[in-house]
């Protein structure tokens, strides 16, 4: 098995974007594994991403798992700037 760094990004595409008002909802899928992630509360403010455009994802273990939850998981443009995170 492969270890995941912190600082390892993985390519995604973006499925959907819903208008939220102040926030955005984006859905995107792993480029490798299909796998697909909600992110609910994306700022609108500088956001100008379309279905199909690429974002990275990069993992994070939670120190203090969350019930189920073990992972962060962090939304990233191809500045490595941070756009939004979720839990899994």
């Amino acid at each position: 098995m492969t270890e995941v760094n912190e600082s390892d990004r993985f390519e995604c595409v973006i499925v959907n974007v819903f208008d939220k008002g102040t926030w955005k909802g984006v859905v995107v899928e792993e480029v490798r594994s299909g796998g697909r992630v909600y992110f609910g509360r994306t700022k609108s403010e500088g956001f100008d991403h379309q279905p199909g455009d690429s974002l990275y994802l990069g993992i994070k273990p939670l120190t203090n798992p969350v019930e189920d939850r073990t992972m962060e998981i962090i939304l990233y443009d191809a500045d490595d700037r941070k756009l939004d995170w979720t839990y899994l």
